[in-house]
This record gives C-alpha cells, sequence and structure tokens, in this order.
C-alpha cells in the first residue's frame, strides 16, 4: 500500500512538472518554431500572392547575389577576428583583475561603464573619434601621418572592430572572472605544494575548468557580433562603404523592399550556419572538458 502511495505521490508530482512547462512549450511554440516554420515555407514559394512552389530556386538565386556574397564575406571577416579577439582578451583581463593589482576596482568599473552607455551616446563619440576631421586624424596629423576617412575606406572594419570589443570585453570579464572563483582551490593549493607555476597551473588547471564559460562566452560573442548592424547602420546609414556592409544590412535592406523570399532564404541559411557552428562547438567543449567532469 505504501508503495502505490509513493508511485502515486511521484505520478502527481510528474504530471505537475509537466504542466508547469506547458506555458512556456507554447510560448516557444508561437513565437519561435511557427515562425520559422513560416519563413521556410516562405524561402520555397515564388511569391506571398500567387505561393506557387519552387523548391530550392529562392536558394540558388540567393548564392548568385553579388549584395549577399558581398555582406556575407563581411560579415564572416568581421566575426572572425572580433569573436576570438573578445573571447580571449577578456580572459586574459579576468586573469590579470584575478591578481593583487593596484586600482582593481577602478579597471572593473572601467571596462563595465560601456554598458551603461546608450547606443547614440557611443555612435556619437565614434563618429568625433573616426571622422574625416576627428580626434584620431589629428593625432595621426601631429606625427606627421595622413588623415584616413576611416568609416569611407578599406580600413573602416578596424573601427567596428574596436568599438565591438569596447562594448563586450567588460561584460566577458565579469563571467571569466566568476568563473575563476568557482575552481576548487585546494586544487590550486596542491598545485602551488607541487611546485606549479601560474602558467602551468593555468593551461592544466584553470583552463580546463574555464571551457564551459568559454564556450559560453565565444557563443555570445558570436551572437552579439551579428548585433553590430545597429551601430554600423547609425555610423554609416543603409548603404556603407563595401567592407561595412553586413548581413545584417543586406536583410534589412531586402526587407525595405518587400522581397521576402530571398529574405526568407537568407534566414533559412543563416539559421543552419549558426546551427552548425554551435554543434561543432558544443563537440569541441565536451571532448575538452570531459576530464574535468570524471
Amino acid at each position: 500500500m505504501k508503495k502505490n502511495r509513493n508511485q502515486c505521490g511521484r505520478r502527481k508530482e510528474r504530471w505537475f512538472s509537466n504542466a508547469c512547462l506547458i506555458p512556456s512549450l507554447v510560448g516557444v511554440l508561437i513565437f519561435f518554431v511557427i515562425p520559422f516554420g513560416i519563413v521556410i515555407y516562405y524561402s520555397m514559394i515564388n511569391n506571398p500572392i500567387v505561393k506557387e512552389y519552387v523548391g530550392m530556386e529562392n536558394y540558388k538565386n540567393l548564392m548568385e547575389n553579388e549584395a549577399f556574397k558581398r555582406a556575407s564575406k563581411n560579415t564572416a571577416a568581421f566575426s572572425l577576428i572580433a569573436v576570438p579577439l573578445a573571447t580571449f582578451l577578456s580572459l586574459g583581463l579576468a586573469v590579470l583583475l584575478e591578481r593583487n593589482i593596484p586600482g582593481k576596482s577602478f579597471f572593473r568599473t572601467l571596462f563595465l561603464s560601456p554598458l551603461m552607455v546608450p547606443t547614440a551616446s557611443v555612435v556619437l563619440v565614434w563618429q568625433v573619434l573616426f571622422h574625416k576631421h576627428g580626434t584620431v586624424n589629428q593625432i595621426m596629423e601631429m606625427f606627421g601621418g595622413d588623415s584616413i576617412d576611416w568609416l569611407k575606406a578599406p580600413q573602416g572594419q578596424v573601427v567596428i572592430i574596436l568599438m565591438f570589443l569596447w562594448k563586450n570585453l567588460g561584460y566577458n570579464m565579469i563571467l571569466y572572472m566568476s568563473a575563476l572563483c568557482s575552481i576548487p582551490r585546494d586544487i590550486i593549493e596542491v598545485a602551488e605544494l607541487e611546485g606549479a607555476g601560474s602558467i602551468y597551473q593555468f593551461f592544466h588547471i584553470k583552463l580546463r575548468y574555464l571551457s564551459p564559460t568559454i564556450l559560453f562566452v565565444f557563443i555570445l560573442s558570436l551572437i552579439n557580433s551579428f548585433k553590430i548592424f545597429r551601430e554600423v547602420y547609425l555610423l554609416t546609414g543603409s548603404y556603407p562603404y563595401g567592407k561595412l556592409y553586413m548581413l545584417q544590412h543586406f536583410m534589412n535592406n531586402t526587407f525595405q523592399n518587400l522581397d521576402y523570399q530571398k529574405l526568407s532564404a537568407a534566414a533559412v541559411l543563416f539559421s543552419l550556419v549558426m546551427i552548425v557552428i554551435i554543434a561543432v562547438l558544443l563537440i569541441a567543449e565536451n571532448i575538452f572538458g570531459k576530464d574535468v567532469e570524471n
């Protein structure tokens, strides 16, 4: 009898926990799954009025589109540079600020301050800095250099990489500092007693415990790298100089032109690429961090 009561109690708990999940599942279904299914549907018809099925023709036309190829190339180049820099520079800052250095609280505040500044204000500051007659060019001219119209030159991507790092390093650094504090102190103390130096401790102990955080920061930085459109749009408008034309510009301009088929095909391809990248990162982290879990 007691066994039946326990089984009945566990069954009720299971039903209750499942019932609590229903609102979240309904929200995900309504706001994510169904809209994505509609996007896939629009990517395989010729237009929203006739709704004739054309299969992969929209994807083929998209891959032949010069604007899409240029936007994809620029976005990939930006992410390949900015995301690793944001991931590992913030890790270096966290390791540095973990030590007892003077002014540690000041530096923490300094790196976190960009999170409190509105985007419009950030853009205004960077326009003043990198305008053709801005502060950076004035400093370069003082040392005999030539002024550069940064936002209309190949060097323009350097500007948005610096802006991206300036905005994201502080938050990533705090995540790493939290992860460093969670590393078991007894392991570090044993390593010190065994004569292990700080470099050995970092690469053979701390880095292994930090692997989940590194993965999280990398994915977060990757997602944030695709949000740089907002700053670039405010700096240069809808059609910026060649290397500043990002994938988000292409999608925004395609939406304004009501070319839903091209937009939907680009969104589906973008999602597939992101899924593959994140899957590879998860597999790599699982292999690297397996011994820590054991």
